[in-house]
């Protein structure tokens, strides 16, 4: 069955459309999972923990993309072996909350837009070849502006700036990830979602009922 991913920026609400979407699966009588990335109560995500606390420098540029590329790829290889592989292969639907498609998002921004198709070949090749991993049959881009997500994040912390991982605290990297997410869209047949109408959010019910309805594009005689 098919590995659906949402994925986007942080403050986005993919951990919530996930959820959301599973939920609907198993209202249509589907067997749905959802699982999320990083796994942080799993030992795997150790060195994601210390790289997003700052344990190797205090920006994210302190590890170069390939490193911490590897670092979330391992996370997701002891889960894809130990949890959710199974269910994948039992025919459950597997609705991903971040993927490959993250390191895609966050690690190809801290490349120049000349080294985008380099860098996106050899992740594709690392993580689906190299590791064995599943390639995703649906990725949906929640596209939201930096400005929304600021404000989402402030709302998720209280305000609390000691709260935020450095990949949060950095506007400039947040807004550059943006850029690198939309031009793998592209060229990786993503589809691009975006629900901030007038500077706001809609309701959350409103963005699960469209990705609802996207999914039903892709997969209706399945549903």
């Amino acid at each position: 069955m098919p590995l659906i991913v949402i994925e986007g920026l942080d403050g986005s609400g993919k951990a919530t459309n996930a959820a959301l979407l599973r939920d609907r699966l198993e209202a249509c009588g589907k067997a749905a999972r959802k699982i999320s990335f990083p796994d942080y109560e799993s030992d795997s995500s150790a060195l994601v923990k210390m790289y997003l606390s700052g344990r190797f420098g205090d920006s994210p540029d302190s590890v170069n993309a390939y490193a911490a590329s590897a670092f979330y790829a391992v996370d997701r290889y002891a889960g894809f072996k130990l949890d959710w592989g199974a269910a994948l292969a039992d025919g459950a639907w597997v609705i991903a909350d971040r993927y490959t498609t993250s390191n895609a998002v966050h690690q190809c921004s801290k490349l120049p837009p000349d080294r985008w198709d380099g860098y996106l070949d050899w992740l594709y090749d690392f993580e689906f070849e190299k590791l064995g991993l599943p390639k995703p049959d649906a990725v949906i881009y929640i596209d939201i502006p930096r400005e929304i997500s600021e404000k989402l994040l402030e709302n998720r912390y209280g305000g609390d700036e000691g709260k935020k991982d450095i990949h949060e605290k950095d506007a400039g990297y947040l807004e550059k990830s943006r850029a690198a997410a939309l031009y793998a869209a592209k060229k990786l047949g993503w589809r691009v979602f975006r629900p901030a109408c007038g500077g706001a959010m809609p309701p959350r019910e409103q963005v699960a009922e469209r990705i609802f309805e996207i999914i039903k594009e892709i997969y209706g005689d399945k549903l």
